[in-house]
């Protein structure tokens, strides 16, 4: 682990590099706290399938209440990872989607949905 120190704080700067021993990225701890906010990783992998309405959402996404839905829309929407876009007329239309660099979330979303599915269907299956 590299370390360097900013003048006069107090504070090391710590830069943690990939291979660093027993330590996380910065960057991969922060993206694992945003898509493993609650909903937000379920909400992204509705959007993988295409753009969708606000009330399209909760009906893909059961127990989700709207509060909690405009919550995470907006967080994902100040990260980048999805686009809000608003359709002129009565009424009003919105819609979200991936940006490109949601996008490029989906072999990650993919990979974890398979692993997913595969050790709940171990789960299920009766020991010996």
């Amino acid at each position: 682990m590299k370390r360097r120190t900013r003048a006069p704080g107090p504070k090391p700067e710590v830069t943690l590099e990939r291979g660093d021993a027993g330590c996380v990225c910065p960057d991969f701890h922060s993206a694992i706290e945003l898509i493993g906010k609650r909903w937000s990783g379920a909400i992204l992998l509705v959007l993988m399938d295409g753009p969708q309405r606000f009330a399209e959402l909760p009906r893909a996404v059961p127990g989700l209440s709207d509060r909690l839905l405009s919550q995470r829309l907006r967080e994902l929407e100040e990260a980048g990872l999805i686009e809000r876009r608003v359709e002129a007329g009565q009424p009003v239309r919105v819609t979200y989607e991936l940006s490109p660099m949601g996008a490029e979330l989906r072999p990650a979303l993919d990979g974890l949905q398979d692993w997913a599915q595969r050790w709940k269907a171990a789960d299920q299956v009766p020991s010996k």
